[in-house]
């Protein structure tokens, strides 16, 4: 009774940033994605056996707990780590598997054309980490400080930030006239500061002041 509560009480929730809901594990290298994105973010879990709309199907064998380690060990670089637990819910069994957020990040996974690709957990979505992301988890890794200077480019992205929500990097480039190597070093020591925070889209990453 107890594992069968703990189970509803999570489905309850609805996907979110640390919560999945897969009905079937059909393709290792998608899942991947999904562990992936799990530990460059907050960790999580993901229900193996229940459909987006939180109904119970339950899983099919033991090759969904195979696909998983497939995903992990073959298809996350470095290896994602990971804990399954059982549940009986209903006379069906739901497959939990846990993911705890990682302290090395990036950890990378195909898409689905090959290509290996950061992910991060936006909610109940998962993005492409771009390369200030992955930078600015490599800085804030470091032992020492991050020297910021502010000069010109920086005075017109805080101008610019002041009076509209967010910026992308490339309009940062446009307006301050500068390089995109410039652009970027810049947002990474703005990120690793705290003083912006990544806004993702479908349309790319921005930036905004940190709330």
């Amino acid at each position: 009774m107890g594992s069968n509560r703990y189970i509803r009480d999570l489905i309850r929730e609805g996907e979110h940033q640390q919560l999945d809901f897969k009905y079937a594990i059909t393709d290792s290298r998608k899942i991947a994605r999904t562990l992936v994105a799990f530990s460059n973010t907050d960790g999580g879990r993901l229900l193996i056996g229940v459909k987006d709309n939180g109904r119970i199907a339950g899983v099919r064998s033991d090759e969904e707990m195979y696909m998983v380690e497939t995903a992990a060990i073959t298809f996350c670089k470095p290896e994602v780590k990971f804990t399954t637990t059982l549940h009986e819910t209903d006379q069906k069994t739901v497959l939990e598997v846990t993911v705890p957020p990682a302290s090395d990040r990036p950890y990378r996974a195909p898409d689905d054309h090959g290509r290996w690709h950061a992910y991060v957990r936006v909610g109940d979505e998962n993005f492409i980490a771009n390369r200030v992301l992955i930078r600015t988890w490599q800085r804030k890794k470091r032992k020492r400080g991050t020297w910021v200077r502010y000069s010109r480019p920086e005075r017109i992205l805080m101008h610019y930030l002041a009076g509209h929500e967010s910026i992308s990097q490339s309009h940062f480039r446009k307006i301050a006239g500068i390089s995109y190597a410039s652009s970027e070093s810049i947002l990474v020591n703005f990120l690793t500061w705290n003083i912006l925070e990544p806004l993702f889209t479908h349309k790319g990453i921005r930036y905004k002041l940190k709330e």
